[in-house]
């Protein structure tokens, strides 16, 4: 008989459960959330666990690597899934929810999610990283604009690099700005040193990759989008077709039919946030910054003139999408002629 299991992970504890396939409750119990805890526990039940199941999350991937290199058959669940199916309970608790994750196993009504592998874990964590220190590095700038706009001191247009020499020029004679600007310099300064530092590595993976070379060669990505865009797909060979990486990266419309309601949303923004971001200022810098036309570019601006250009550049974004895995795939550079449209 096959057994299968479910684990709803939280940080300290996990709750576990195992069914037969009957959907009997064959085992529950909480247990650390440790990779070799879990191990010891499926490996003492004294029966074969067909499959275990895990809602995907921050603490998911690692607990599932450490199944796999055990030898068990692990799968990552899609959130928006589990979370539709589980809903519908009344009571809602760690053990009832590893109970939904099992039967869910069980039955086969789950979209499982690709386990990104060590590298793209790693580049993805740079990315996040840089992308952290970028957001409050200008958190701390825009601050110090707007606490001298309250003395009247207006900063204007200043290059970065002269910030810090006319942020103390206004400040200078006043004592307490001096004490706190300077403050507040002094981690601006540090914040730019290790921003720079995270935006070198990402530089540096880039030029040594050479599918990012290749994606690259399409105009409006750079190391920053192909490195982004890399790291979120990590295997192209997932994808069935090139047309469904739009969907997968929430660039395409939603959709609500029943009875006789009909209508079309706006782009359904689900998966990757920062991948969609990427694609769309890939978009942007194509349209409205690119000198050399392509049929890409050409084709973009037909939709802008039918549908207004924000509209062209998110349509273009889910197209780069699609023409990015078709060129990984094919190991092909962008074609600037009329090949180089994918469906």
């Amino acid at each position: 008989m096959n057994y299968y299991a479910g684990i709803d992970v939280s940080l300290k504890e996990s709750s576990v459960c195992v069914v037969d396939a009957k959907g009997k409750v064959v085992r529950e119990v909480k247990v650390a959330s440790e990779p070799e805890v879990l191990v010891r526990f499926f490996g003492g039940l004294g029966f074969p666990v067909s499959c275990i199941g895990l809602e995907a999350g921050p603490l998911s991937q690692w607990l599932r690597a450490g199944l796999v290199v055990a030898s068990f058959e692990v799968v990552l669940l899609e959130t928006r899934h589990v979370k539709a199916a589980l809903s519908a309970m009344t009571v809602k608790t760690d053990r009832k929810d590893a109970r939904g994750i099992a039967q869910l196993l069980r039955m086969g009504w789950y979209r499982p999610v690709h386990a990104k592998s060590i590298d793209a874990q790693d580049t993805r964590a740079l990315l996040v990283g840089r992308k952290l220190l970028q957001g409050k590095l200008l958190d701390v700038e825009l601050s110090i604009r707007g606490i001298l706009r309250g003395y009247g001191l207006k900063v204007g247009e200043v290059s970065r690099g002269r910030f810090e020499a006319r942020i103390r020029e206004l400040a200078a004679g006043h004592v307490m700005l001096e004490t706190v600007i300077g403050a507040m310099l002094t981690a601006r300064a540090t914040l730019w040193s290790e921003f720079t530092k995270l935006h070198r590595q990402m530089l540096k993976i880039a030029r040594a990759d050479r599918i990012c070379h290749r994606l690259m060669s399409t105009p409006g990505v750079g190391a920053l989008v192909a490195l982004t865009y890399r790291s979120a797909v990590d295997d192209p060979t997932r994808f069935s077709k090139s047309s469904t990486v739009g969907a997968y990266f929430g660039l395409t419309p939603k959709k609500y039919q029943s009875g006789e309601t009909d209508r079309d949303g706006g782009v359904s923004k689900v998966g990757d946030a920062m991948v969609r971001t990427a694609l769309f200022e890939a978009a942007h810098i194509m349209l409205t910054r690119a000198t050399r036309f392509s049929s890409l570019k050409r084709w973009a601006l037909g939709v802008a003139q039918r549908r207004g250009m924000k509209r062209a550049k998110v349509a273009l974004a889910r197209k780069l999408g699609v023409v990015l895995h078709r060129m990984w795939m094919d190991a092909t550079d962008f074609r600037w002629g009329a090949t180089a449209m994918a469906t």
